[in-house]
């Protein structure tokens, strides 16, 4: 039976034998993205973040592993449990710590139990529960993990679901305007409009990847994502220094979309690229009609359609997605709760929950900008 151990850092693990782990294609669960967020500052105690990955070895080889946090609130999880929490404390029970599962402030699926087969990845859940009930904690929870793993989690770990929206080309699109072409007239009319309108406001793009991104590439793109995490009064977590890591350690996965005036960044998009997969993930930039729009999702379209890449996840919540192409997708966490009354009565909750999304994703469907309900 193998060894658990709670990493504290992830520099303890060598990058080759935690990438062993997973196929590479998600760029979140990487060596190189988790242990950057450690290094350059982007986690820190007094914001709850505390590593503790969960690891399973034979002897010195790491077989399996969860990148995992000890959490004191629920801040930056974009899976919302403080109505747990409230619970927890009115019957004077302490939620927090809790331990988590998941990419820090990053709400994006991916492979979360990282093993060999679904049978490793079985036992690597069952594993994590027994520890953290030995530890004392009062729950786990595994945030965005895909479907593929569902088979791995044993009685008493609660699913819960939500809905995101996603773009997704089988194929069918080679280039913008075909893509445009499925769409209904409304839909397709508005976008149109919106980027001729914006054009005439002389705004030009340049995309770099992290290899050809310049220092003062990074700096725009940095106090873009500053000025937005300002503007909402919320505390920004990456740091200059983790982005200058991505592109020296990420160099063709880091790609940046820079919005110009007269050749100066006016607005900028930080996005990461997988092998089939673009994810925006951060924005800020100027007040001008459609400049959000342009820069975060059709450019975005546009470079996964030059790329080859099927699929973009623009980031979390946003109805107005829909009318841009952005279906709604089911996108889905798990929970474990060491407290016999509080796990069945959440378990109830969590069905409810479940209903509620599937009801709003059917109501969803009924608002397709496309001419079919599937533009496959």
């Amino acid at each position: 039976m193998p060894d658990p151990r709670f990493l504290h850092r992830l520099s303890d693990v060598p990058a080759a034998a935690w990438d062993a782990l997973h196929d590479g294609s998600n760029p979140f669960v990487s060596h190189a993205f988790l242990a950057g967020l450690e290094d350059h500052g982007c986690l820190r105690p007094e914001w709850g973040w505390r590593p503790r990955h969960f690891t399973l070895w034979e002897g010195d080889t790491l077989v399996a592993a969860i990148p995992g946090y000890l959490k004191d609130n629920s801040h930056g999880e974009f899976v919302f449990d403080h109505a747990w929490a409230n619970a927890y404390a009115r019957h004077g029970l302490d939620y927090f710590p809790k331990w988590l599962g998941a990419v820090p402030y990053s709400p994006v699926t991916g492979p979360r139990l990282l093993a060999r087969d679904d049978a490793d990845r079985a036992v690597l859940a069952e594993r994590l529960r027994s520890e953290v009930a030995r530890m004392g904690w009062s729950s786990a929870h595994i945030n965005f993990h895909p479907a593929d793993e569902d088979a791995a989690f044993g009685p008493g770990w609660m699913l819960r679901e939500d809905i995101q929206f996603q773009w997704h080309n089988t194929g069918q699109w080679g280039a913008f305007g075909e893509f445009l072409a499925a769409m209904n007239h409304k839909h397709r009319k508005n976008i149109r409009q919106e980027r001729a309108k914006l054009a005439r406001t002389g705004v030009t793009y340049r995309i770099v990847h992290g290899d050809e991104a310049s220092e003062e590439d990074l700096l725009a793109m940095h106090g873009f994502y500053l000025q937005t995490f300002a503007e909402y009064g919320n505390a920004p977590a990456l740091t200059l220094p983790f982005l200058r890591h991505l592109a020296a350690r990420m160099p063709r996965q880091l790609v940046i979309f820079l919005a110009l005036i007269d050749d100066a960044p006016v607005a900028g998009a930080l996005c990461l690229r997988g092998t089939t997969t673009l994810y925006g993930r951060y924005w800020g930039g100027a007040t001008l009609p459609g400049l959000h729009f342009e820069t975060c999702y059709y450019q975005g379209i546009e470079y996964c359609l030059r790329e080859g890449l099927a699929h973009f996840e623009p980031g979390a919540q946003g109805e107005h997605k829909l009318a841009r192409g952005f279906l709604p997708q089911t996108v889905r966490s798990r929970h474990w709760v060491a407290e016999p009354a509080f796990a069945e009565a959440l378990a109830d909750w969590c069905e409810h929950e479940r209903n509620e999304v599937a009801r709003y994703a059917q109501t969803l469907s009924g608002h397709s900008p496309f001419k079919s309900e599937d533009p496959a």
